[in-house]
């Protein structure tokens, strides 16, 4: 009886550990050149399409309850997670930096969610880095490839480990 009672504690305690994180690319960026310089945007907004996945992310993630956002300090990051994020008028979007010095520090910050599912927007060279980090191996093999933007991947936590799986979301970007 003792250990039936046990084996309930420990059961309710590791599902009470049980979230879900959600790592994207931002969404497909606009591109050209600023008028009024002739130089490069350094920050550009996300194109017609990119604006289209977002809300696809919204569709998708919409109802699994994302109670935390997180996205770097770019124009394009940031467009990709508020559509999603409107839905929880009261929730910011967390800034966190894509600095490999600073990576350890956000990855020790994530793990400390416990039952609050996450979406976290990073870009073609850090989502691997993050997502190998939290999984604790490697999962993803480099960066992403620059023209792929519908990849979901998604970090079930069981217990104290990670399970990996990767979904595809909204229309398949166009290939030059």
């Amino acid at each position: 009886m003792r250990f039936t009672f046990l084996l309930l504690i420990l059961f309710v305690f590791f599902a009470s550990c049980s979230n879900t994180i959600y790592v994207v690319r931002h969404a497909e960026k606009a591109t050209g050149i600023d008028p009024a310089t002739m130089k490069p945007v350094k920050d550009p907004p996300l194109s017609i399409e990119g604006q289209e996945r977002a809300i696809k992310l919204k569709e998708i993630l919409g109802s699994k309850g994302i109670r935390v956002f997180y996205s770097t300090n770019t124009l394009r990051t940031i467009s990709t997670a508020m559509p999603l994020k409107e839905l929880y008028l009261n929730t910011p979007i967390n800034i966190y930096s894509s600095k490999p010095d600073s990576l350890n520090v956000f990855i020790n910050r994530i793990k400390q969610y416990k039952r609050e599912n996450v979406l976290i927007v990073g870009h073609s060279n850090t989502v691997d880095d993050i997502v190998n980090a939290l999984c604790g191996k490697t999962v993803i093999p480099g960066d992403l490839d620059e023209r792929i933007y519908d990849n979901l991947f998604i970090l079930k936590r069981k217990g104290k480990a990670y399970q990996f799986k990767v979904q595809k979301f909204g229309a398949p970007p166009k290939m030059n």
